[in-house]
């Protein structure tokens, strides 16, 4: 593999781990902040990405960001009423979100499974034309990437510091405790749901433009990519600063679109990607605890080894 080819690589995994990413901080914020696993993420992602392609479709590509990100707040919306006034397990709640999302999407593409936007104005397109002939003419896909993940970041470094994000953060450690201060669990749960579910429409939407292209499935198996991506990041930044584990979220969704890349390159077929992201997702968790009771497998062998020498002798 040529260097050129190993740098065109590391391109497209940096562009698609932007993209991402900004699914990878909303579980941040669900889940490591408001301990809330929530499985409406596919749906959600492919929610952002109808929306946006159509708003995109309609002649408003600007405008297509906050519509997307206002219909991943209803999402997050629903799925926090399901959790906190009608006593359904959040878990519950997110597959039973994510299963009625698929017709929602189906209904906003207009009853297709399938919307082109190769002849489609986008944020993309624009930013291209507006950096053509320049030295970064190439780089537009990257350099939006990169500005939505800074700003998406910088949010929530400044808002987990506020009253209200102290108490998101408060739920998802001690929601009895929370209770007892006078603070609503339900409110603060519905705050950081929609918060995060906003996130993951954005993801979806600016994915789908960078492609041209929106299906149906667009966002199957994102939850899972995601929850890889955020324990790799766990990996490589442990329990430190706020804004350092939401840059080794953006790390572990690097990662790990990396390794799916070079995965690709060995030209596998496509039923077996689905499988490279569970044996990811399956060292990512596993790989800790491994880590932790290896002393003890190495006591244990070291004593079987020691036994089996002296019954020999």
């Amino acid at each position: 593999m040529s260097f050129t080819t190993m740098l065109g690589l590391g391109q497209t995994a940096l562009e698609l781990a932007l993209f991402n990413s900004l699914t990878v901080l909303a579980l941040f914020l669900s889940y490591w902040m408001l301990n809330v696993c929530d499985l409406s993420t596919d749906g959600c992602f492919a929610l952002g990405a109808a929306v946006g392609a159509v708003v995109a479709i309609a002649g408003h590509p600007w405008l297509s960001l906050p519509a997307a990100m206002g219909a991943g707040m209803l999402s997050g919306l629903v799925t926090a009423i399901l959790q906190t006034r009608m006593g359904v397990n959040s878990l519950l709640a997110g597959i039973i979100v994510n299963t009625g999302l698929y017709s929602v999407n189906i209904w906003i593409m207009g009853g297709s499974s399938l919307l082109n936007m190769n002849k489609t104005a986008t944020v993309f397109t624009m930013l291209k034309e507006a950096l053509k002939g320049g030295p970064l003419g190439g780089q537009y896909a990257l350099i939006i990437g990169l500005i939505a993940v800074a700003l998406v970041i910088a949010f929530l470094c400044l808002f987990l510091r506020t009253k209200l994000g102290l108490a998101i953060r408060a739920t998802g450690d001690n929601p009895d405790m929370v209770r007892s201060s006078s603070i609503n669990p339900a409110f603060t749960t519905t705050v950081g749901l929609c918060i995060s579910n906003s996130f993951t429409a954005l993801s979806g939407c600016l994915l789908a433009q960078s492609q041209k292209s929106v299906t149906v499935d667009i966002g199957s198996g994102m939850v899972t990519v995601a929850l890889a991506s955020l324990l790799i990041g766990g990996v490589f930044m442990g329990k430190r600063s706020i804004p350092l584990r939401a840059v080794g979220a953006v790390l572990g969704a690097f990662v790990f679109r990396l390794v799916y890349t070079i995965a690709l390159r060995f030209n596998l077929p496509a039923f077996m990607l689905k499988l490279i992201s569970a044996v990811i997702v399956v060292i990512a968790i596993s790989g800790p605890y491994l880590k932790k009771q290896f002393p003890l497998y190495r006591r244990q062998l070291a004593a079987r080894l020691g036994k089996g020498g002296g019954e020999e002798c």
